[in-house]
């Protein structure tokens, strides 16, 4: 069996290197092909490091971008690179900062044995982050699930089988949110438990914003869903406060409709030209092993 980690990069040289040295440690013993594609998104920083201990990897290759795409787009464009690029039975894609855990790449290698063409997802069972944080990533499932009727517990890191990969590269939302693409393509997902772990260097970059643009970039995925349930909810509450109708009370319809138009001009960043054409955008190529 051949996998092929994906990892997207920007600036974190750092956490990269010991990623892959625990990456390393990991896949010690285990019978199978498994190599690394870094995807530099276009980092400020030095990305290049030494590598002394990657004796079990069969190869490292890091792909510098020339122009940032952003987080989503970076691992679209790695998918696609992969795909026409490397030989493969899985790709598993993980964040490059230690959040996603190495020592969970087992788990996904020993599924994927009987998973046949289906991929598998590793569902966040525990998060690392402060309260706040956490409670912001319980409401953005909760208005997930309200308004898409998908309940959406995984994020990046998961297994995809090349049939996954290829349905992903034909589906444009990827371009715009790679959970709500696979769950859009994928009915029948395989879940793992999963554990968000912490940083290896400095706090996380998922700020409240970044949160909140990628709950959004979820939602506007299952749009059509979305505007059909908050047609019924705007009728539902106008009748439910036509005799109590005043600013306060309006405001969840000014919210929604707010939301709305946010998921309408993110759905704009779905471009099947872009993405086909995403290659184009690679500077060069170091290979490492």
């Amino acid at each position: 069996m051949k996998y092929v980690i994906l990892i997207p990069i920007y600036n974190d040289r750092e956490s990269l290197k010991l990623l892959i040295e625990n990456i390393n440690h990991e896949i010690n013993g285990l019978n199978h092909e498994i190599s690394i594609v870094v995807i530099n998104d276009a980092s400020t920083q030095q990305i290049i490091d030494s590598y002394p201990n990657i004796e079990n990897i069969s190869s490292l290759e890091i792909i510098n971008l020339k122009e940032n795409r952003g987080h989503a787009r970076c691992i679209a464009s790695g998918l696609k690179y992969i795909f026409e690029k490397k030989e493969f039975d899985f790709v598993i894609p993980m964040d490059g900062d230690g959040e996603d855990r190495p020592e969970e790449i087992k788990n996904f290698i020993e599924l994927s044995k009987e998973a046949g063409d289906k991929s598998i997802i590793g569902e966040r069972i525990k998060r690392s982050e402060g309260l706040f944080f956490q409670t912001c990533y319980q409401l953005h499932k909760f208005l997930t699930l309200a308004f898409t009727g998908h309940s959406i517990k995984f994020g990046n890191f998961t297994c995809l089988s090349k049939l996954t990969v290829k349905k992903m590269l034909k589906e444009k939302a990827t371009w715009n949110s790679f959970s709500g693409s696979l769950k859009k393509i994928e009915t029948n997902l395989i879940s793992t438990p999963s554990i968000r772990g912490k940083r290896y260097y400095g706090p996380s970059q998922m700020s409240f914003f970044n949160l909140l643009k990628h709950s959004l970039s979820i939602i506007s995925v299952f749009r059509k869903t979305v505007l059909i349930r908050s047609a019924l909810f705007i009728i539902f509450y106008i009748l439910l406060i036509k005799s109590y109708a005043s600013a306060i009370t309006s405001l969840p319809l000014v919210l929604l409709l707010i939301m709305i138009y946010s998921i309408s001009s993110l759905a704009l960043r779905e471009n099947i030209e872009e993405f086909n054409n995403s290659l184009t955008n690679i500077h060069d190529t170091d290979k490492i092993k």
